[in-house]
């Protein structure tokens, strides 16, 4: 599976407003991708939970690209305190497939349980140098993710994919959920193509990555997805 991450939380150069990110997405599921992970912005152009821009955007997407399964990031920047998370979860009117959690940050479980209430699947986010792994494993509700977000913080070319593996070590393979890795910035391309040999799912977009892997700025998202579809294809 083919994930494309449009904007992040980067301030320039990435789709903001609801239309801007549906473009997006439907131009990157145009020539491959398969799932969107993004994220929706406030009027002030920050990522937000905020009930009204979470459903702008996701019923933007789901309008352009019905075919597509549609997240959003929970992210601690988004609200600082887990349970002001968790209430902004819950007074969603519009709700999306899927949402990441980043089992890095406090209060990660009770955000995931909130999901699971309102019928949300979740995206673990295991992030590498951190106690993620073992928080995730300890977690009774491990084994109903919808996937594992392996994510290698690691932006060095020559050392992101054994961090990569280490961290696919840490998770082993015991609750066999899927598993989606990705890297970042320099990384990208590295542990994109681990991925592709390890046959695990894969993503890509500017949230992770502003360059090709011949270090050429990419023009867009469609662009670094038709890109990874090259370098994964069998």
């Amino acid at each position: 599976m083919l994930q494309v991450c449009p904007n992040g939380s980067r301030a320039e150069g990435v789709p903001v407003s609801p239309e801007e990110i549906a473009s997006a997405v439907r131009a990157a599921t145009d020539v491959g991708a398969q799932d969107a992970h993004v994220h929706p912005r406030d009027d002030a152009g920050a990522d937000t939970l905020d009930s009204f821009h979470v459903a702008a955007t996701v019923a933007a997407v789901r309008a352009s690209t019905p075919s597509i399964g549609v997240g959003v990031t929970t992210g601690a920047w988004t609200a600082p305190d887990p349970g002001e998370r968790a209430a902004l979860i819950r007074s969603w009117t519009v709700v999306p497939d899927h949402a990441s959690v980043n089992f890095h940050e406090m209060g990660a479980e009770l955000v995931a349980e909130a999901l699971f209430e309102r019928g949300v699947a979740v995206e673990a986010g295991i992030l590498s140098g951190t106690d993620a792994a073992d928080r995730f494993l300890r977690w009774p509700h491990a084994h109903h993710v919808l996937r594992i977000l392996a994510e290698v913080a690691d932006g060095d070319p020559r050392t992101a994919t054994a961090t990569a593996q280490a961290l696919l070590h840490d998770l082993g393979t015991r609750l066999g959920r899927p598993i989606l890795l990705h890297g970042e910035d320099g990384g990208t391309w590295p542990v994109l193509r681990l991925a592709a040999r390890l046959n695990l799912d894969v993503r890509i977009g500017l949230e992770d990555t502003l360059t090709l892997p011949d270090g050429a700025p990419a023009a867009d998202n469609a662009v670094l997805v038709q890109t990874a579809r090259a370098l994964t294809a069998p």
